[in-house]
């Protein structure tokens, strides 16, 4: 009975308004703030510059995150580390390959990554000037990832990259190089062959449109595949104060990194000062935990859509690169 009436009153009293006399308050003054006038964003006229806009954005969250990484990458490129960018299908679908180029072309970019979706779309668009189907009406008629050209070329880009033993990257850089080509300059792997830098291809076997085609040798896939592994180890092996850019691949560059950054680790490689970026168009597990978290001193995040926040980074990277005798260093640090 005891028990009963205590508990009772005690469901009473959470039916009565709680008593707030007697909260204990401060001084708003004194309450440390996270946001401060200064930090309001600063509305432009019409003839504000790129870096105008980009300095104007409020100094939160992602207006912060923006500058910081257009910091680094001018910091890394302008020192001579190492640059990565590490890139899913999308990026070239939605047209953004040529800033990448453009910083390849400035000395920013050092190497390039992919899986084997932004391989298929970017020797597309080099061949024939277009890529990216109608998926849903290719589908149902049978004839989806059926272009005969994309197979064949992948089909010798494979065996090349195994039997010469460069690699997937490599090898499609090199056959782009031979071919005739509609619209080449917009090609990323003849852009990255060109300039002499790494460009690796990663492929998920059964992922892409060209493994559905009996001449395409899961045998070279792997093998040319696998040597761009160990060619991205070696890449990842030289990126202490670097910056890993990955863009837009919510799973296999990032598992892939994680990978590479274990095997350069067991062999002793320093790793201090890696700036790990993610830009996508939401927060991914993967690319948050095997990107950000795990193996970065320092992991920043853009949220946003590529064709957009890709154009925006590129463009206040190229006022801060033209500028980069003023460039204070000690902004990235």
């Amino acid at each position: 009975m005891e028990d009963f009436i205590v508990t009772y009153t005690g469901i009473k009293n959470m039916n009565k308004p709680f008593d707030l006399q007697g909260l204990k308050t401060y001084d708003l003054a004194s309450r440390p703030s996270k946001v401060f006038k200064e930090d309001l964003g600063k509305p432009l006229n019409e003839h504000a510059s790129v870096a105008d806009l980009i300095d104007s954005l409020p100094n939160q969250l992602a207006g912060k995150s923006i500058r910081r990484v257009r910091d680094h990458l001018v910091r890394a490129g302008s020192n001579g580390n190492t640059v990565v960018a590490a890139i899913g299908g999308h990026v070239i679908k939605t047209g953004c390959a040529p800033y990448l180029i453009d910083w390849i072309q400035k000395g920013i970019i050092k190497a390039v990554a992919m899986n084997g979706s932004a391989a298929i779309h970017d020797v597309e668009l080099a061949l024939e000037g277009k890529t990216s189907e109608d998926v849903g009406t290719m589908l149902n008629d049978g004839k989806f990832g059926m272009a005969r050209e994309t197979a064949d070329f992948f089909a010798l880009a494979t065996r090349r990259g195994a039997d010469e033993g460069i690699g997937l990257g490599a090898a499609v850089g090199a056959l782009l190089e031979e071919k005739y080509c509609k619209a080449p300059e917009v090609s990323l792997l003849l852009a990255a062959r060109k300039a002499g830098i790494p460009c690796t291809v990663h492929v998920a076997v059964g992922t892409d449109i060209v493994h559905m085609h009996p001449h395409v040798s899961g045998a070279a896939i792997g093998e040319s595949s696998h040597l761009d592994f160990r060619i991205l180890c070696s890449v990842v092996s030289t990126m202490a104060n670097g910056v890993w850019m990955n863009l837009g691949s919510a799973v296999i560059m990032p598992e892939v990194l994680l990978k590479a950054v274990s095997v350069v680790r067991n062999f002793n490689y320093d790793l201090d000062g890696l700036v790990c970026v993610n830009m996508d168009k939401e927060s991914r597990y993967r690319s948050t935990v095997n990107v950000l978290n795990r193996p970065s001193s320092e992991g920043i995040e853009i949220t946003g859509h590529h064709e957009i926040m890709l154009p925006l980074l590129h463009a206040s990277v190229a006022a801060a690169w033209a500028a980069r005798p003023k460039f204070n260093e000690s902004k990235a640090a």
